[in-house]
Parts: C-alpha cells; sequence; structure tokens
C-alpha cells in the first residue's frame, strides 16, 4: 500500500472509531480490561523480536486495536470533568491534521518562506480583542506556549526581569539572562525577589523553582480563612515596603478548585496597579481558564462573574489556556506582555546568525521570546476556532459549559441531605449562591465521612462520569470542571443526580 492510501484509509479508520453521535457520550474511562490488554501488548524487551519492526500496517493495527481502547473519554465525552480538560472542536481537530500534514517548525520569523508565523501572530490578536483586554498594541509580547505551566514561566522570567531593570533605573540596564540572577540582584541592590499571591496552582511554585527564586519565595496572603482564594492586598502592600526586596504579584483568575477569582473587580486591581507602579513590582494573572469569563453574554446570570473578571488587563502579563475553555488539541498556552523587550531579554538566542529575519518586521521570531527553539505550529487550531465560530460562536459555547456546571451543582443542592457544595457560605449548602459563584468549577462532598473518603472512586468506576478528587477544609473533595464543547446541561443534571442517589442509598444499605 503506497503511503497516501495508507494515510487516507488510517484517517477514516481513526474517525470512525472516535465519533461519538449527536446526543451520546463515550465512557470516560477505559476499564481495568481494556488497560490489562494494552499493557500486555506493550513491548518486552527480553523478547527476540523487541525492535524487529512491525511495518506501517501492522504498527497501526497495534494502535487501533490494543492502545486506543485503552485511552480515556475525555475528547469524546462531554461529562469528562475531572482536571480542566477541554475537548477537541472539529475544526480544531482539522486545523491539527493540517499541522501535522505540514509539519511547520515554528520558530522564525520568515515572511517570503512561510505564512505561519503570520497567522500566529493574527491568531493572538484576535484573542486579545477576543478577551478584551485592549488594543493589541498595548500586549507587544505575545506568543503561544506549550500551556499555562510554560507561560507561568514566562511570566515570573518577566516579572523577575521587569522588578531588576525597574531598580537599576535603566531601560537597556544588563538583563538578568545576561549577567546571571546573583550578580543583576546585587548591582539593583535586591536581596530577595518574593511572590506574593492567595491559592496560586502548584504550577507556580513550580515556575518559581525554574526561574532562579525558588518555592520558597511563593508567599499566600489569604485574605481570610473562609476566601482562601482571595488575595489581602493590605498584606500586599505591608510586603511591597520591605526594604531591598523586589516583588512579583501573582493572580489566580480562577482557583483551580472553587473557580474563585483572587480579585473582587476592578477597584481591587486598581489598587494593585498603584502598588506595583509605586514600589516597582510585577503583576501577573494566572487566567488560565477564568479569564474566558469576560466572553460570557452581558445577561445577569453572568454579571457576578463579569465584575470579579473586570480590571484584569491592567496586569503585566498574563497567562492563558488553549487547550482548556477554547477546545483546541492539547498542547496548547499562551502568553501576553506588554512589550516584547522583556521577553527578549530573557530568551534571545545569541550569535546564532542562521536564526535571524528580518529586524524591522513588527513580529517577532518565536525562539526569541519564548522556550522553545523548535515549536508546533500549534497557533493555527486556535486561528480555526477563533474563525470558525468568531466572538458569539465561543460566547455561546462557554455559556453552557457555566450553565452545565450551575446544572452539576443543582443536582448536588438537590440531595442536599447526603451531600454538600463547597466552599460552605453558611449552615448548608442551599447558602452558596450558585448564579454568583459557579463558573465552571464545582466542589462538594458527601455528609458521611466513610463515604466522602471514597466518593471519587464510587463515581469514576462507574466510567458515566470523570471527577478529580481535591481537598478542602481537611476532608476530601470532589472537584467536577466542566470545559467542553460537549456539555450538555439537562444531560448533566440527570446523570450526576441519579448517580449520587444510588451512591448514597447504596452506602446507606451497606451499613449496619
Amino acid at each position: 500500500m503506497d503511503e497516501n492510501a495508507f494515510i487516507s484509509l488510517a484517517q477514516q479508520r481513526i474517525r470512525q472509531s472516535a465519533t461519538v453521535s449527536p446526543g451520546a457520550h463515550a465512557p470516560t474511562l477505559p476499564g481495568p480490561d481494556k488497560l490489562a490488554h494494552a499493557r500486555a501488548s506493550l513491548p518486552d524487551d527480553a523478547s527476540e523480536a523487541y525492535l524487529s519492526g512491525l511495518g506501517p500496517e501492522a504498527t497501526f493495527s497495534h494502535l487501533m486495536e490494543d492502545i486506543v481502547p485503552a485511552l480515556n473519554g475525555e475528547n469524546r465525552s462531554g461529562r469528562y470533568w475531572g482536571f480542566v480538560t477541554g475537548s477537541t472542536l472539529p475544526v480544531a481537530e482539522v486545523a491539527d491534521n493540517i499541522v501535522s500534514a505540514y509539519d511547520q517548525n515554528v520558530q522564525v520569523h520568515l515572511p517570503d518562506q512561510t505564512i505561519a508565523t503570520e497567522v500566529e501572530d493574527a491568531a493572538l490578536k484576535m484573542l486579545l480583542r477576543l478577551l478584551r483586554l485592549g488594543d493589541p498594541g498595548h500586549w507587544l509580547g505575545r506568543t503561544f506556549t506549550t500551556g499555562a505551566t510554560a507561560s507561568n514561566i514566562l511570566g515570573l522570567a518577566c516579572g523577575r526581569e521587569g522588578v531588576l531593570t525597574a531598580r537599576l533605573g535603566e531601560e537597556d540596564a544588563p538583563s538578568s539572562g545576561e549577567l546571571g540572577l546573583l550578580r543583576a540582584c546585587a548591582e539593583a541592590g535586591i536581596k530577595e525577589i518574593q511572590v506574593l499571591t492567595s491559592m496560586a496552582h502548584s504550577s507556580l511554585p513550580k515556575a518559581a523553582s525554574v526561574v532562579g527564586l525558588g518555592r520558597a519565595s511563593v508567599k499566600f496572603l489569604p485574605f481570610r480563612d473562609a476566601e482562601p482564594w482571595r488575595l489581602d492586598i493590605d498584606a500586599v502592600e505591608r510586603e511591597l515596603r520591605r526594604e531591598n526586596v523586589a516583588s512579583i504579584i501573582a493572580l489566580s483568575a480562577g482557583e483551580v478548585n472553587t473557580g474563585r477569582f483572587a480579585t473582587t473587580g476592578v477597584e481591587d486591581m486598581r489598587r494593585l496597579r498603584g502598588l506595583a507602579d509605586t514600589y516597582k513590582a510585577w503583576i501577573h494573572v494566572d487566567g488560565a481558564f477564568g479569564i474566558f469569563a469576560r466572553v460570557l453574554p452581558a445577561t445577569d446570570e453572568y454579571v457576578a462573574l463579569h465584575k470579579v473578571a473586570e480590571g484584569l488587563e491592567l496586569c503585566d502579563s498574563m497567562t492563558i489556556d488553549g487547550h482548556k475553555l477554547l477546545n483546541v488539541p492539547y498542547d496548547n498556552g499562551i502568553f501576553f506582555t506588554r512589550k516584547s523587550s522583556i521577553l527578549k531579554a530573557v530568551f534571545q538566542n545569541p550569535n546564532a546568525a542562521y536564526l535571524s529575519s528580518d529586524p524591522t518586521s513588527l513580529i517577532e521570531s518565536p525562539l526569541h521570546i519564548g522556550l522553545e527553539n523548535s515549536r508546533r505550529f500549534r497557533a493555527l487550531p486556535v486561528y480555526a476556532v477563533l474563525m470558525s465560530e468568531g466572538f458569539d460562536g465561543i460566547s455561546k459555547m462557554l455559556e453552557r459549559m457555566v450553565i452545565t456546571a450551575r446544572a452539576v451543582a443543582r443536582a448536588i443542592q438537590s440531595l442536599a441531605d447526603d451531600y454538600v457544595l463547597l466552599p460552605e457560605a453558611g449552615p448548608s449548602s442551599s447558602s452558596l449562591s450558585v448564579r454568583d459563584n459557579i463558573h465552571i468549577v464545582v466542589l462538594f462532598r458527601a455528609r458521611d465521612d466513610e463515604l466522602n473518603n471514597v466518593l471519587v472512586r464510587r463515581i469514576n468506576d462507574g466510567c458515566k462520569w470523570y471527577v478529580s478528587g481535591s481537598s478542602w477544609g481537611g476532608k476530601p473533595a470532589v472537584r467536577v470542571a466542566v470545559s467542553s464543547w460537549r456539555a450538555e446541561p439537562e444531560d448533566a443534571f440527570i446523570t450526576v443526580r441519579e448517580s449520587l442517589l444510588v451512591i448514597s442509598q447504596d452506602n446507606k444499605a451497606s451499613q449496619p
């Protein structure tokens, strides 16, 4: 079989295998038997046939018959609610197939040779407009990354650079990328760079480690015990006053367990912006999924979400995930900052003439403003989604996710004798306002402690809906994050209510 026929037949079979009928949902997990079969099919390094080569057709059969059945249903089910895992829109899948077929290495801006970098820049500009972050001319540092973790690394690297440059007092002062962190800090009179945050994602301390600040540099400043996701701005101001200490303020929009925001709206952001300007600090927003609240319809149902998302555009840098709510394939992240020069100060490839491009171009070569020198054309699926759906289509998709998450919350509230929504705002779950507090994340637990300890496993073993385990108030908790274009509110309400009712009934029946 020639290569074109092989690829064509393989793509047809893949599509047939992955197709889900309208209104149907693939199992969320493959089950232990399929996992065991796939595991047994993996190569044995003790076998004489190890690395002997099967050929393309036999290998494809192995993939489809042994490996594919053991994959989870995160893309094929509208009820895969673990982590924050977006499905892939059909147009994004098509675009991703183009990416593989043409295999562009989007590293250097070469406008006479490929349109790839211009497509990437067009997608980034459209994202800025979609998210209502202002004129793209105000965000000249913009690039695609592998995801929010990489974007947070860029954010802290730029923040490190920004706070040191501000203290050196010269725009063209040697950077920490040039001098090294220790020497740059010594010349700037800085003995410590701290990261001030509230309930940050775990990738923030990781990023702090990667950029040389250290995990211990991350200081958590929660507003109060009942609202640990909210940043205590008074405490931030006290920290900013410390002598010979530079600060990066890192805001979560929204927090991974609850979906809540570190700030309450534009007034908080204005105050933080004023403090940052006064004390030469940097503001970084981790808006991986929460930033998309700005795209929801301007209706009464979303007033509270719009309010907390106001003012985020006042930051210095921002992390966004494409492979979450935008529903493009992994791996896809976005990073924005005000100046491209600060990215180049950190990520410039020096002394490589063969990697140069037109120095007068307004589009930066991606390898000089990010971590990777070799880059997949990950912008194309984002470009395709933005072109296909437009503002209104994306807004409706995001609204459906929110409505579905709220349907899940109401299903839990309907079983209030056995389950409670978190965080508790009062003596019962009914005191938590679904309309004001639920974006795409729902956190809950069983009232019975023994059931609560096994609740995540009991739900996931059914393979009808999938959740992540978490912890809240020192107890295990169940976390739902609705981030798929396949989300269906009515189906979610029925599935969750019926499933939890059976689980609680079985638990009661098993008790002596």
